[in-house]
């Protein structure tokens, strides 16, 4: 496990963007050899999607052959929905950058038959053979997408009920009503991730994270209690933070 820590958020955001676009530029994507790119949403990664977006438009990356899975979605919640991770990636990044639509890879939270949704979407990635590198962040108290405390290693895309710490986190976004956050989403599981993934990428910022992070590097490995914990049995990690999530005082 790799840790690169920047005095600023904005710096350890241009340092993970400039590491996904060295990693699919050195790859040199075919439509017939797509790169294959895990993404996360939440306010973490806003600054590396803002990133990607300018060089895209500076022509130093394209997404024309990349196809991208993202982690998660709440379940009930319509693409329309502004609150929904569809929006968000539209919004955020997708609506910018020349990805084609068909590459865009996002949890059905409106699907009739939910088992079926998650194993299709765990199938798809296993049809692509490897996501090389896997974007994400980590929830306050270790999560990893929606894996809450208590996730098994082995898990892999299902329906997860979300615990009151992340339902009480997120009400930020739904107007500070707790009673408004869906309490039911669709995430990728453990294994989905580290079993499929050639490399890890974990954005960490702020001092609310400060918990978080020193789980997933100094606690106990595999700690069902703390998800990100998991981290720690994939050899190929890379932890970007900034001062305020490693506990260290920026200078003046």
């Amino acid at each position: 496990m790799k840790q690169v820590t920047f005095s600023s958020a904005e710096d350890a955001s241009n340092y993970l963007a400039e590491h996904i676009i060295q990693k699919i530029n050195k790859f040199n994507p075919t439509a017939t050899k797509p790169f294959v790119l895990g993404l996360p949403t939440g306010s973490s990664p806003e600054g590396i999607y803002a990133k990607l977006i300018i060089a895209n438009k500076q022509g130093r990356i394209t997404f024309k052959n990349v196809v991208t899975f993202n982690m998660d979605e709440y379940l009930g919640l319509p693409p329309t929905n502004d609150q929904s991770y569809h929006y968000f990636m539209y919004n955020k990044f997708f609506n910018h950058i020349d990805i084609p639509r068909q590459n865009i890879n996002i949890l059905n939270g409106l699907a009739k038959d939910i088992e079926q949704e998650c194993k299709n979407y765990e199938a798809k990635i296993k049809r692509f053979g490897k996501i090389h590198l896997f974007l994400g962040g980590l929830g306050p108290e270790g999560h990893l997408a929606f894996n809450e405390a208590g996730s098994s290693r082995r898990s892999i895309t299902r329906k997860v009920t979300l615990v009151e710490s992340t339902i009480k986190a997120n009400s930020r976004f739904f107007d500070n009503d707790s009673s408004k956050v869906p309490r039911y989403a669709l995430s990728v599981g453990i294994s989905t991730i580290l079993d499929n993934s050639e490399e890890v990428a974990i954005i960490v910022l702020g001092e609310n994270k400060k918990f978080a992070l020193d789980k997933t590097i100094n606690g106990k490995k595999n700690d069902p209690r703390f998800p990100s914990s998991y981290l720690q049995d994939h050899d190929n990690v890379l932890i970007v933070c900034d001062n305020a999530a490693a506990g260290l005082k920026s200078k003046l």
